[in-house]
């Protein structure tokens, strides 16, 4: 039987054919079937793509639109409010409102959002949000309190009239206050925590400026904040207060600024103000045995801390000096109690007169005794600082009478503001600005209040606060014994490099110019050059340099116009301290440089110094960073 034989039938090939034709049919038409689906999948995701790509870009078209709009419109409602013009803040805020809210719309769309998960490109997408979320925060939950509160209180009320503060619209003002410090806070928070490592630059640049904005932002309204909510009490609100107040001589240098000269004390009664004594630094006397100061700070700078009111300033640590004049005074003057101390120099005066206006010596004992002198017994910002610091020295060789005419001004430029002279924006202008230079210190005596003041630029703390943790800092004292810092300039930058563990290191550089004349030693008052009483020689400068680092760094070694220098360590709240000593005569300089090891990563170039006669601007120079290293 053949193989195509069955049951004796012969069968034909023709079905088996066909039936091999019709599978390869089937076959292909499967294929088709497949690539046809492929196809259309592959076309539909393309489209998918492309539309979620097209959208993405209209999202972020629309996000970059709202951001820049928020950007121009904030300073507007404030420029607004400034100019008084509350109606017209509250118009241009509804526009503000409106693109901050549609930027976070944008930013929050549940498409970008998925996109945060893209591999290599989602931090960018996250980032974007985080910026959307924080200016609509800012603007709602800080930006438009701010400006109700701007429309229910005048803030011409703060400056004082006839002698009095009416604090009760600050008062008012104080949850408003808090509510918008929170907010920015937490908004700049937000923003500090984002990996910037991985984000594109197009992403990078704009979220750094919206950092640095809310960083700067953060700082006013927390003072802004502290202030709401300390100073109608610290007015006498809640009943009488004495403040001591100290009026630092930045010709003969201390770590706050100077020497204390002329004190004076202030009351307040439901936001009456009244200057009710004045005395020269030396009258408070000698204390022996020595008032008790923290342990640290006396190994650093000694019991002279506690022997003389012109000494408790030789810290940085203002909060302390503050404490310990206050005991003074209390101590030399029984009966007498100190709510709190201020502390100013005469950059200060110049600032407020630029508010005042000129002021004129009236005490006619005063008056008559600068006559034959040729000092002048008109005042302006213009010659406050010189007549002061050099040309008093000249004219008045008796330091009674110089401490005399200090508080002399002093008490007239005090005199003019409570009288509400001159005009009442530009005084709290120049306020804010001395607080910002570092030359407005503030201390309460009550714990609640002093909690609120220690994190603002006027408590001066060096101990236990951020600023403390994270910045450096560079501190002067005079060693002369006289007032030739009057004749002094400065330069300091901080210098980072990167260490072969990938940590960083910090050089502290400083640069101190005696700009005397040659002849100083004869053309200078002697009571300005010291007459070598403290062993420096007539128109020479002996300064002791004090440098913090950030908590837990390490200090390491100093050098004097590069050669090794003897340095003194010491330890203060878990922050090196350097000390070292400087002789310069006129026309010379002194280049010191001080290095800092083991700076952490939360660490920041950022340098607070002992403000003197000249700008704080003048004197930091911009730090130079080391980007590659692993703490930065």
């Amino acid at each position: 039987m053949t193989e195509n034989e069955t049951d004796g039938a012969v069968r034909s090939p023709a079905p088996l054919v066909k039936v091999r034709r019709k599978s390869r049919s089937k076959a292909r038409r499967r294929l088709r079937s497949r690539l046809l689906r492929l196809a259309l999948g592959t076309g539909i995701f393309i489209l998918a793509a492309g539309a979620c790509a097209a959208w993405l870009a209209h999202r972020a078209d629309q996000i970059k639109t709202h951001l820049e709009a928020t950007t121009v419109l904030l300073p507007a409602v404030q420029q607004k409010l400034l100019d008084g013009d509350v109606q017209g803040g509250q118009a241009v805020l509804g526009e503000l409102q409106d693109h901050a809210t549609a930027a976070r719309e944008a930013g929050t769309d549940p498409l970008w959002r998925a996109a945060s998960g893209i591999p290599w490109l989602g931090a960018n997408f996250s980032a974007v949000t985080a910026v959307s979320l924080s200016a609509d925060d800012v603007v709602q939950g800080a930006v438009t309190p701010l400006v109700s509160t701007f429309d229910s209180a005048s803030w011409e009320d703060l400056a004082p009239e006839a002698g009095k503060i009416d604090a009760a619209a600050l008062r008012a003002a104080s949850p408003a206050l808090g509510t918008a410090a929170r907010t920015v806070q937490l908004s700049y928070d937000r923003l500090a925590a984002i990996d910037k490592s991985s984000l594109l630059p197009q992403i990078a640049g704009p979220l750094a400026e919206a950092s640095a904005t809310l960083d700067e932002a953060r700082g006013t309204l927390n003072a802004a904040a502290a202030t709401g909510k300390v100073l109608p009490p610290m007015l006498g609100m809640d009943g009488p207060r004495n403040y001591l107040v100290l009026v630092q001589n930045s010709a003969e240098l201390r770590a706050t600024g100077g020497i204390p000269g002329a004190v004076a004390i202030i009351n307040t009664d439901n936001g009456a103000i009244k200057l009710t004594d004045q005395a020269s630094a030396g009258d408070v006397g000698t204390f022996d045995p020595p008032l008790e100061v923290p342990e640290d700070q006396e190994r650093i700078f000694t019991k002279r801390l506690g022997t003389q009111l012109q000494n408790v300033n030789l810290t940085p640590d203002f909060p302390t000096a503050a404490m310990t004049a206050g005991s003074m005074w209390e101590k030399s003057h029984p009966g007498t109690k100190i709510d709190g101390v201020i502390a100013l120099d005469p950059v200060v005066l110049a600032n407020l007169l630029r508010a005042t206006g000129p002021v004129a010596l009236k005490d006619p004992a005063l008056v008559a005794l600068m006559q034959p002198t040729g000092l002048p017994t008109v005042l302006s910002a213009d010659n406050v600082v010189k007549t002061l610091l050099s040309d008093s020295y000249a004219a008045l060789p008796d330091p009674g009478l110089q401490d005399d005419y200090f508080a002399g001004v002093a008490s007239e430029v005090f005199t003019a503001l409570a009288a509400g002279q001159g005009d009442a924006k530009k005084l709290i202008e120049e306020l804010i600005r001395s607080s910002e230079q570092g030359r407005l210190y503030v201390w309460s005596a009550k714990p609640e209040e002093q909690r609120v003041v220690s994190p603002t630029a006027v408590a001066g703390t060096v101990a236990g606060s951020e600023k403390a943790r994270t910045s450096f800092g560079l501190y002067f004292n005079d060693g002369t014994g006289a007032k030739m810092d009057y004749y002094v300039r400065l330069t300091a930058q901080l210098v980072q490099t990167c260490t072969p563990d990938g940590g960083s290191a910090v050089t502290l550089r400083v640069t101190m110019s005696n700009t005397a004349p040659v002849d100083a030693a004869a053309s200078l008052p002697k009571y300005v050059t010291g007459q070598g009483i403290f062993g420096v020689k007539p128109g020479w400068v002996r300064t002791n340099v004090i440098a913090y680092g950030p908590g837990r760094s390490l200090l390491e070694k100093a050098r004097v116009a590069g050669d090794p220098a003897q340095l003194s360590s010491f330890q203060q709240d878990q922050r090196p301290v350097a000390v070292l000593t400087t002789e310069i005569g006129p026309g010379e300089s002194a280049a010191v440089e001080i290095d800092f090891s083991q700076i952490a990563q939360e660490a920041d170039l950022k340098l607070d110094v002992t403000p003197t006669l000249q700008s704080t601007e003048d004197v930091v120079q911009s730090p130079v960073r080391a980007n590659t290293c692993r703490a930065h």
